[in-house]
């Protein structure tokens, strides 16, 4: 018997092998493929081709769609640094990543075991090496830390616990391959164990994946990571406050070595701009600017938006913290510009090490909205980048993640290098805070007119 198939029925078939296969990038979306799966996977087309060749398609018809998948692969890079490589080679080379990048690290040697976790799961894996000058009367004070980039792995049409479970299972297997690094401390991203679904103004099913602080199943589930692993886990969720009026808030956990709570620290700025609907559903946070003294060092967490207002960052690095952590979701059309220049100007201008982690992938919701912006109405925030980094107090910065792919940045740091930059730069020591406290308290007045001289 032969099927005569319509095009759009042999496509979305296409797609449907595809997402099982894996080839696609992004759930919910067509057109996010990487160059490297589709040569990887040219096999897979071809017994597509064959299959269809059995149900009326030409082979013409799947070049054609074989094509569009390249030409749509073309349209989101992998990231700078692949094209870069692909341009220059040699001295040019080095010279450009030095200028970009500051001094070069070396690579970090990662465990045969961590690679292959990687590789079996497909993600993007790699380290390096940031150390200081050695000191006579300090021993160097080496920690590894891991940043998780991850889109999500469900249908945003499943259920709340389908989702967070696809979620969970994904960015474990991530946390296994950090581990076999040698990391000691693993920070996620952004309400990482839901789609970022603030943009539809919606309330149910999504504040469903609120839940508690201290015996929601995400903590609990980490919880038990950190003990197996010896490690500290900085996880951003969505908390519901159940001891608080059932109140939502955007918070980050620091879960210990012990798998105890140490603290949260909340979002201190909320986004009134684009598609961050995020005041619909929780507010800013009252508890300031906490930092955690873990077995690895003191640790600040700087949620997502946060990271455009410089006071921010200066306020977790008064406080003690060595290392600011930064989890996002943030898209390409809004601030990709921005993204690689704000953590690492954070980490000279404090004296931290600095870690920018930010989601990847397309997230394509049920019901279209508005963006209030004159736009049609769609059903996707669009292209979260990824391009997660690691920034040095000396502005040197590690290169990024892939913008199409999940993965694990892990970086080996000397937290010695902190004092070293305050003493060779001097910030600390001449950054006038009594002066911006006064000013500062005279502008929070409604009534405050800027001082501004002019020619009489």
């Amino acid at each position: 018997m032969i099927f005569h198939f319509s095009l759009s029925l042999r496509i979305a078939i296409v797609r449907l092998l595809y997402i099982r296969s894996n080839c696609i990038q992004s759930s919910g979306h067509f057109f996010l493929f990487s160059w490297e799966r589709i040569k990887s996977n040219f096999f897979s087309y071809l017994v597509l081709s064959i299959f269809f060749s059995n149900c009326s398609l030409s082979l013409h018809s799947f070049l054609f769609i074989f094509l569009i998948q390249v030409k749509m692969a073309a349209a989101q890079i992998d990231g700078v640094e692949t094209v870069l490589a692909e341009k220059l080679e040699g001295v040019s080379l080095d010279e450009v990543k030095r200028i970009l990048y500051g001094r070069p690290y070396k690579t970090l040697d990662i465990s045969p075991a961590a690679e292959k976790l990687a590789q079996d799961g497909d993600f993007q894996l790699t380290g390096y090496v940031v150390d200081a000058q050695k000191e006579q009367t300090r021993a160097p004070r080496l920690v590894r830390v891991a940043a998780i980039q991850n889109r999500i792995h469900r249908p945003t049409t499943d259920s709340v616990v389908e989702q967070r479970d696809a979620i969970h299972q994904r960015v474990g297997a991530m946390i296994e391959a950090a581990a076999a690094a040698g990391a000691n401390v693993i920070g996620l991203q952004e309400a990482w164990t839901m789609p970022f679904a603030f943009c539809t103004r919606e309330r149910l099913p999504w504040t469903e994946f609120a839940e508690s602080v201290y015996t929601g199943p995400t903590t609990q589930f980490l919880s038990k990571l950190a003990v197996k692993h010896d490690i500290v886990i900085i996880s951003p969720i969505l908390e519901r406050d159940e001891e608080k009026d059932d109140v939502i808030w955007n918070t980050a956990v620091v879960i210990s070595h012990t798998g105890r709570v140490i603290g949260r620290s909340r979002k201190n700025h909320i986004p009134r701009v684009g598609d961050f609907n995020e005041s619909t559903y929780y507010m800013e946070s009252t508890l300031g600017h906490p930092v955690f003294e873990t077995k690895y060092g003191r640790i600040g967490i700087n949620i997502c938006y946060g990271r455009h207002h410089p006071q921010n960052w200066m306020m977790y690095a008064l406080n003690g913290a060595e290392i600011i952590f930064n989890p996002s979701a943030t898209v390409g059309t809004l601030s990709e510009p921005l993204w690689g220049i704000e953590a690492r100007n954070a980490a000279i201008a404090n004296h931290v090490f600095t870690v920018g982690i930010n989601r990847v992938g397309t997230e394509t919701f049920p019901n279209e909205f508005t963006s209030g912006n004159g736009q049609p109405a769609h059903k996707d925030f669009g292209h979260f980048y990824g391009s997660s980094y690691i920034a040095a107090p000396d502005g040197s910065r590690t290169p990024s993640l892939s913008r199409v792919r999940e993965g694990v940045l892990i970086a080996e740091l000397d937290l010695n290098l902190c004092r070293q930059c305050k003493d060779a730069w001097g910030f600390r020591m001449t950054n006038r805070l009594d002066m911006y406290a006064q000013k500062l308290t005279e502008v929070s007045n409604p009534e405050y007119r800027p001082d501004i001289r002019r020619e009489q």
